[in-house]
Order: C-alpha cells, then sequence, then structure tokens
C-alpha cells in the first residue's frame, strides 16, 4: 500500500501532473483476474488484493472527476473524494454478480463527488431539494445538448426548455446558470511540479480508453443489454410499456402520465412497475447464472 500512500500524498501536495501520469502504471485487470482478487478480498479480506483492485481503477476515479472540474473546486480534492468512492465500492463489491467492478463502481464515485461538490456549495444554499440537484449536475449537459454555448444569461426559450425538461421553475435554472458560469478554459494550465507545464486538454486527450478497454466495456455493455433485452421478452405489452417509461426512459413518464394513457389508477400502475421489475431482474439473474456456468464448464 506504500505506492498508493504516494499517490495521495502527491495528490494533495498539488502535484497532480505527477499524479495522472503515475496512475498511468497501473495495469488493467482482465475479467478473470479481477474476480479473483475481488473473491480473495471478499472471502479473506486480503489487503493486496484490495489494493491491486482500487489501483486498477485510479484512472477511473481521474477520468470521472474531470467531468466535474467546472464546478470551481480543487480537482485534486474532487479526485480524492473519487477515490474514497471506489474503495466505499471495493469493499462491497461482489464478484459473484457478473458484473465488472468498473460498472458497479461508477456509481460510487460520482456519488461521492457529488457529495463533496454539495457540501462545498452549501454556503450558496445549492441542491436543497431533489430537483435542485437534478439541475445543479445536469445544467451543462443540457445546455450542450441544447447548444446553448455562449457564457452569460441564457435565452428566454433555452430557460423554458431546460426549466420543463429538469420540473424546475425558470427563474432556479436562471439563478444556477448564473452561480455555475466561468468555466475553466481547456487550456489553462494544471499546476505541476519540477518545471513540467500541462494543460487540461492534454491530459484528457492522453487519457483516452484504450482500444483493449473499450472492448471489454462493450462486450459487457451489449451482453447486458441482451440480457435485458431476454427478460423483457417474458413481460406483456403493457408491462414492457410502463417498464421502458419508467426505467428505461432518459427522461421518465410519471405515473400520472401513464395512468391516463392506460385508464388506470396511479396505484395500478406504480404495482404493475414493480411487478415487471421483479420478472425483469429474475430473469436477468437466472441468464447471468446460466453464463457463468457455462463459463465454469
Amino acid at each position: 500500500m506504500a505506492q498508493t500512500s504516494f499517490l495521495t500524498m502527491t495528490l494533495k501536495d498539488g502535484g497532480l501532473s505527477r499524479y495522472l501520469q503515475e496512475i498511468k502504471r497501473f495495469p488493467m485487470l482482465q475479467p478473470r483476474e479481477e474476480y479473483m482478487l475481488a473473491k480473495r478480498y471478499l472471502e479473506h479480506g486480503d489487503p493486496k488484493a484490495a489494493h491491486r483492485l482500487v489501483s486498477s481503477h485510479l484512472r477511473l476515479v481521474a477520468k470521472i472527476a474531470m467531468g466535474y472540474r467546472g464546478y470551481g473546486l480543487p480537482i485534486g480534492e474532487v479526485i480524492s473524494e473519487g477515490n474514497v468512492g471506489l474503495m466505499q465500492a471495493v469493499k462491497r463489491f461482489e464478484p459473484d454478480r457478473d458484473f465488472r467492478l468498473a460498472t458497479y463502481a461508477i456509481w460510487w464515485i460520482k456519488a461521492s463527488i457529488q457529495e463533496y461538490i454539495l457540501r462545498s456549495w452549501s454556503l450558496v444554499k445549492i441542491g436543497t431539494t431533489a430537483n435542485q440537484k437534478r439541475l445543479f449536475f445536469n445544467l451543462r449537459k443540457l445546455k450542450n445538448r441544447i447548444q446553448a454555448l455562449d457564457d452569460g444569461d441564457l435565452k428566454p426559450d433555452q430557460v423554458r426548455e431546460i426549466a420543463t425538461r429538469l420540473k424546475v421553475s425558470e427563474d432556479e435554472v436562471v439563478s444556477m446558470n448564473r452561480r455555475l458560469t466561468g468555466d475553466a478554459s481547456l487550456n489553462t494550465p494544471l499546476r505541476a511540479s519540477e518545471g513540467e507545464s500541462s494543460e487540461w486538454q492534454d491530459w484528457l486527450v492522453d487519457d483516452s480508453s484504450s482500444q483493449e478497454q473499450a472492448l471489454i466495456e462493450q462486450d459487457e455493455l451489449e451482453n447486458r443489454r441482451g440480457m435485458l433485452e431476454h427478460a423483457m421478452d417474458d413481460l406483456s405489452d403493457r408491462e414492457k410499456r410502463i417498464f421502458r417509461a419508467r426505467k428505461l426512459a432518459e427522461e421518465p413518464l410519471t405515473l400520472e402520465e401513464l395512468s391516463t394513457e392506460f385508464g388506470i389508477s396511479r396505484e395500478r400502475v406504480r404495482q404493475i412497475e414493480v411487478r415487471a421489475f421483479e420478472k425483469v431482474q429474475n430473469a436477468v439473474k437466472a441468464e447471468a447464472r446460466a453464463q457463468k456456468q457455462q463459463l465454469s464448464c
């Protein structure tokens, strides 16, 4: 664990460029290797296994953290918080569920980073409700989607569209946008040590996924999608519609909207949603177990 301690000190001391270069030295794990390490840690608490699981995913944390660089916080601290989330993910990871650690860890990393950002922004009372949190973390993405790329205030029609999509008031959109303006340029120099010079965009390019990693992630994604589609074969047309609208849609429909569509009560829609989710979940688990048995033969 000495190497990890060294990296932590490097990050805290402001040596971000050095840290980003150092973590690239840790190799990505193959699926079987990752599985065995996770089993060793889960069943025997092996700290060496945990260290390898954590160190091999430090690049993932840094890459996710860079997506939050526009919130005016030291990126080194954001990465550190993401690393805390990664360690929590490793502690709770169950390899027999047939998903890669990266898939599971992403949610822990993002949650840890977002909690840190919300704590840091609490002085301006951001994120006090679920809708405000959604606005806080999705405003930039929506601005890019509707091509609201200019600095300064949004146009009235852009404000209305964002408010409608995120179900917040137009005043909240205007206020949040003003608080979050002033993103750092990708040409902003990184704080480096020993005479090194670097910019944000330099690292973002260098840290692109390797071809092998991209293929692994794509295969895993296609496998999950295939299992989900197969699992939905057992649903009725109404169950499929409600399941897709509530669980898979980018902007889920409300119970009220679906109750109007089918002419049933909101409670009945909720019951169908729960039942459909349980069916899909059980079917996915059964197929995952079957795949695992085939691999072990």
